[in-house]
């Protein structure tokens, strides 16, 4: 299928079909996905909640089950945290304020990866070489599943969703996919995925090698932002035609393992897992520049993949890939102030 073009957004009452968005923009204005829907809370806990020592009567450190092995994290608009297994693929929701949680969805026994919540509360779930599925956050239930490619290797890491599209990268291809949406959010059928082939600056290390990892939008929210974890390079990307040019960021050291990207306004953080810590940048408007703002850094991070907010803090999973995982092995969720 032809990469999407980038028309100007219709009003909402000629919004096109899911199909027709399969050919035109999949990227509006926003650069970030609509507020998300606030669920109920949940009965079970994982374990006793980390009292906070910041403060706040909020938990510093949300425990999650053991041997739930964490690796995406996405937050709404209310106080609760949704995060993926890279064990079974089920999907956890924790309440931010008493860090209670509990399995909202079993998964299928294969990994979850990146996620992220839109306003209708459904959760878009990479799901390493199972494609991607759409998740109802109320009920657990699979709403729809997608093949992205049939090439292999393949590895459907991270995710990013504008109002048009749920866009999913391929650690293992040089290749974004996306998703389009129809009215009122439609979702679309499972031969309208559409592939964009990423090129330019982008040099693709073959093999089962981590490249396409964390994904976002510019803060004009007229491109894509991609890490690329090995070469430790931070990519904008046409969305139109996957050609990509590195973005400038001064003397700033290389984004080696950089995984989950998270921006907030101009601001982005960029997660380096095995490193422990979260560098902050202060991005120009298109996205093709930035300047290093400053390291985060916790004693609590055990490899943190990802990073999702809640009002003044960040929330980061503790994947522990330098740990061996068992039934038995601790994980938990960090937060830490911004």
């Amino acid at each position: 299928m032809a990469p999407p073009q980038l028309p100007q957004p219709p009003h909402a009452s000629q919004a096109p079909s899911a199909r027709q968005l399969s050919r035109r923009s999949l990227l509006t204005a926003s650069a970030a996905t609509a507020g998300a829907l606030l669920v109920g809370s949940s009965a079970a806990t994982a374990s006793a909640t980390v009292p906070s020592s910041s403060g706040d009567t909020w938990p510093d450190l949300i425990p999650l089950p053991n041997g739930f092995r964490p690796e995406g994290i996405t937050i709404g608009s209310g106080p609760y945290a949704y995060l993926g297994s890279l064990g079974d693929g089920s999907i956890y929701r924790a309440d931010l304020r008493t860090g209670e949680g509990t399995i909202i969805s079993a998964g299928p026994g294969t990994p979850s990866v990146g996620l992220k919540l839109d306003d209708r509360g459904r959760l878009f779930v990479a799901g390493r070489g199972q494609g991607a599925r759409v998740v109802d956050a109320r009920t657990g239930a699979v709403i729809a599943s997608y093949t992205l490619t049939t090439k292999t290797p393949t590895f459907a890491n991270d995710v990013f969703l504008t109002p048009r599209a749920a866009w999913f990268t391929d650690s293992f291809q040089p290749a974004l996919y996306a998703l389009p949406l129809g009215r009122h959010g439609a979702l679309p059928d499972p031969d309208e995925v559409v592939t964009v082939t990423l090129s330019g600056a982008w040099t693709q290390t073959p093999g089962e090698v981590v490249n396409a990892n964390g994904i976002t939008g510019t803060p004009d929210g007229k491109a894509l932002l991609v890490v690329q974890s090995g070469a430790g390079g931070l990519h904008r990307v046409n969305p139109r035609t996957g050609v990509t040019t590195l973005v400038d960021l001064g003397d700033a050291a290389p984004l080696t393992n950089g995984d989950g990207l998270l921006l907030l306004g101009r601001r982005l953080y960029v997660v380096q897992n095995r490193q422990n810590a979260v560098d902050v940048f202060q991005l120009a408007a298109d996205g093709r520049s930035g300047i290093f703002e400053g390291r985060l850094t916790d004693s609590d991070f055990d490899v943190p993949t990802t990073v999702a907010s809640h009002r003044n803090r960040l929330y980061l999973p503790n994947a522990r890939f330098t740990t061996p995982p068992t039934p038995d092995t601790t994980y938990a969720v960090v937060a830490i102030k911004r």
